[in-house]
């Protein structure tokens, strides 16, 4: 049941040129509400081209789509369920992105991290880097009373990780071009969860989607924004003390 396996969860293109960026310094966060998906697309295209040419530090964009199907590089179509009318029709567009992984639901009620950094002033490896994204994930989950975990070669978040009923709470991304990362976290906050009924949740059918309302019992509650919000600060918080980095801007 892996939804981003290892082998694919991480699309890489070029190494950094040694010394093309400036020291490590803080990760600034920035809270951007709803954003489309291709305009936050650009936006992390042209941070990373900054990021690579030493223009600017480290950034980790806290945000939330308008509901969107995305598509890893490889990725099957055939897990996207709903035909081109029902999607057409309930506005919802199908991007592929040059991220690893198969297909993702994106919408309102979840929280999306895209963090841009450079992995080698801060001495970092893709892989540790995947934890740190994962155990601030499940950080954030615990700080609404939901417990969760990783599991080994399944990238992610998961509710009742090694048991029975795995459940798929936060999904994970990657893509690293010059030495710089982009693309990256999905957390399931409030969002509709009726909308994963679209797809196979990563390529793999029968995968059960929740959510930390869900999860807490509030079956009734509503995607919000403010939701998404609270839920970005928790994480931003969780992740820059997971790679022992200072904090600015949120």
């Amino acid at each position: 049941m892996s939804c981003y396996p290892a082998v694919v969860v991480i699309e890489t293109l070029a190494p950094m040129p040694s010394g093309s960026t400036p020291d490590a310094g803080p990760i600034v966060a920035s809270w951007l509400g709803r954003v489309d998906y291709r305009e936050a697309l650009d936006l992390q295209k042209r941070l990373v081209t900054e990021r690579a040419e030493g223009r600017i530090g480290d950034r980790l964009l806290l945000l939330e789509h308008p509901r969107v199907l995305t598509l890893g590089r490889t990725a099957d179509p055939a897990h996207i369920r709903a035909d081109a009318a029902i999607l057409e029709a309930q506005g919802i567009e199908v991007v592929r992105v040059e991220r690893g992984g198969e297909v993702t639901y994106h919408g309102p009620g979840q929280l999306v991290a895209y963090p841009i950094l450079a992995l080698s002033p801060r001495d970092l490896l893709v892989r540790p880097l995947v934890r740190a994204l994962e155990a601030a994930l499940v950080a954030t989950c615990a700080a609404y009373g939901v417990e969760s975990g990783r599991r080994e070669g399944h990238p992610g978040c998961w509710c009742d990780a090694d048991g029975a009923d795995p459940r798929k709470i936060g999904a994970l991304g990657l893509r690293i071009e010059r030495g710089v990362s982009y693309h990256g976290i999905a957390l399931n906050v409030t969002v509709d969860l009726a909308d994963f009924d679209l797809i196979d949740p990563c390529g793999m059918p029968g995968v059960i989607s929740t959510s930390i309302a869900a999860e807490r019992g509030e079956t009734t509650a509503a995607p919000t924004t403010a939701s998404v919000e609270g839920a970005a600060r928790i994480f931003a918080a969780a992740f820059a003390a997971g790679l022992g980095a200072p904090l600015t801007g949120i």
